[in-house]
């Protein structure tokens, strides 16, 4: 095998190719392209129509709060990951972080929460997606039909562009980057300078309906819990942290940073919609439509109709690329590690990029799959999973980082929060764990039905027999943690962390072993 110039830069032990080579991914990505992933990943466009309706029928205008208080939340996570990212720079965020801090049955959880929770995700997506390019095209009133046979189109397309290589990734990643925030940002100047009809007291209003008590304890809880699916996909730049120039360094600001800028364009975009709002009382009200694209087609005329189908459709595309290239990257570090069925298979890279292939392969099959259920009670059970999925993965890394803490057995990387190190997990963890629970709490704002209410339960449920079964037949021949075997071949191995190699003084053997 002839190794391509990166290779050698990259942390790539453990997997072999059929010559006999390791398998190795090649560094492609600067801060900026980490950091755009990152940004795409979360996507301020679907983020904010994803949630808005749902916030501001739950909590009324005063929804608006939940943002700051889920962005404090996911911001002691993000410094969290930062400092596991620089530790363990390694494809898989939450997968490596997790298994190198508290062991491998704590990462495989992580990874297929993590898998499952992207891959449900892929296919509402295109599913999205679809939904408002066939109408940007003239097709009105698509029928499931349609709208699924364009989806399962748009899941081709992004499958193959992730497929061809991160020269493509980046430009499209880009290039919809600026169409989004120029479209949101813009929009929302445009409605707050000319069209705010609603004076600005309307966003405390639901501390005026009701005694604050109940309204922080209920309808500011269930907002909470909404808001929380805007704040994830911050970590995929640490899902290619191997592909990352200075992953150490990069992949910590791209995480932070990342989070930092959508928020701030989501809380921006909000609060412009809410005062824009025509006859907001009659909205609450009814608590009928969608009353982002109708306020917005109210105050700037239906001549913004198509733009905005097709800004729509451009945040729903660069979220699919970004979400893909997010789980394939922790299907193929866990496949290096066999710890996946089909392991050999997955962990191959093809292509003169070397890029994981087959792993995004399944991705874009599975997603397909799942397509072909829209419409069906069960698919929206499991597209329920999507949120859950993430807050698992996010939780089983903080919380094993924090109890590394607590043992007096963390060692900084090159990315430190220093003496804050400690305060900022503990809390980080005591978050994650209460939004899981505030997340997964039955109620009836998730559905009619007493499956749609209990199906975050339900469907973590069953995937966790599912996955105890496929761990169970995978466990016995997975490999010891990267940073362990990089350690154990020796001066000759591809270094990982370019500026704290995991042989440096002062890290303890069983942090090493991932059992910190």
């Amino acid at each position: 095998m002839t190794e391509h110039p990166a290779a050698s830069r990259t942390a790539g032990a453990g997997a072999t190719t059929d010559d006999g080579g390791e398998s190795c991914l090649n560094r492609g990505f600067s801060l900026r392209s980490a950091f755009s992933l990152a940004f795409a990943d979360v996507s301020p466009i679907v983020a904010l129509y994803a949630i808005f309706t749902l916030g501001l029928f739950s909590a009324g205008p005063a929804f608006v709060w939940a943002f700051p208080i889920v962005l404090v939340g996911q911001l002691l996570v993000a410094c969290v990951f930062g400092e596991l990212s620089s530790r363990w720079p390694y494809a898989g965020s939450v997968y490596q972080w997790a298994r190198h801090v508290r062991g491998t049955s704590w990462g495989w959880v992580a990874a297929w929460a993590y898998a499952w929770g992207l891959t449900i995700a892929l296919s509402t997506l295109a599913y999205g997606a679809a939904g408002f390019l066939l109408p940007a095209l003239g097709v009105d009133d698509p029928g499931r039909t349609v709208t699924v046979g364009a989806a399962m189109a748009i899941l081709a397309a992004g499958s193959v562009a992730n497929m061809v290589g991160r020269r493509v990734l980046k430009v499209m990643v880009v290039a919809s980057i600026v169409c989004e925030v120029v479209g949101s940002v813009g929009l929302s100047t445009l409605l707050l300078l000319f069209h705010r009809v609603n004076p600005l007291h309307v966003l405390v209003d639901g501390f005026g309906t009701q005694s604050t008590g109940s309204w922080l304890g209920g309808p500011l809880l269930v907002a909470t819990a909404y808001v929380g699916w805007s704040f994830v996909g911050f970590e995929a730049a640490g899902s290619i942290a191997e592909e990352v120039e200075k992953p150490e360094r990069n992949v910590p600001k791209a995480i932070i940073l990342s989070l930092l800028c959508v928020a701030a364009i989501v809380m921006y975009s909000s609060v412009a919609l809410v005062l824009a709002i025509p006859d907001l009382q009659h909205v609450m009200a009814a608590k009928t439509g969608d009353p982002v694209t109708r306020t917005l087609v109210s105050q700037l005329g239906s001549v913004i109709a198509r733009p905005l189908l097709v800004l729509f459709v451009i945040g729903f595309l660069s979220s699919f690329l970004a979400v893909q290239a997010a789980v394939s990257r922790c299907l193929w570090g866990s496949a290096r590690d066999n710890a996946l069925p089909g392991s050999r298979k997955l962990a191959k890279l093809a292509g003169p990029e070397r890029l994981p292939v087959n792993a995004i392969a399944l991705t874009g099959v599975v997603a397909a799959v799942l397509v072909l259920l829209a419409g069906s009670s069960l698919y929206e059970v499991l597209v329920n999973f999507t949120t859950m999925g993430f807050q698992i993965a996010f939780g089983v890394p903080v919380v094993g980082a924090a109890i590394a803490r607590l043992r007096g057995k963390w060692r900084p990387g090159a990315f430190s929060l220093g003496r804050w190190g400690t305060p900022v997990t503990l809390l980080a963890a005591l978050w994650a764990i209460a939004q899981t629970v505030n997340i997964a709490w039955p109620r009836s704002s998730m559905g009619d039905t007493w499956y749609l209410r209990w199906s975050m339960i339900l469907t973590t449920a069953l995937l966790a027999v599912a996955g105890a079964l496929v761990f169970a037949f995978v466990r016995k021949r997975i490999k010891q943690p990267l940073a362990d075997r990089l350690h154990a071949d020796g001066p000759g191995a591809a270094p990982a962390a370019p500026t704290q190699p995991v042989t440096s003084p002062g890290v303890p053997g069983d942090v090493r072993k991932g059992s910190a």
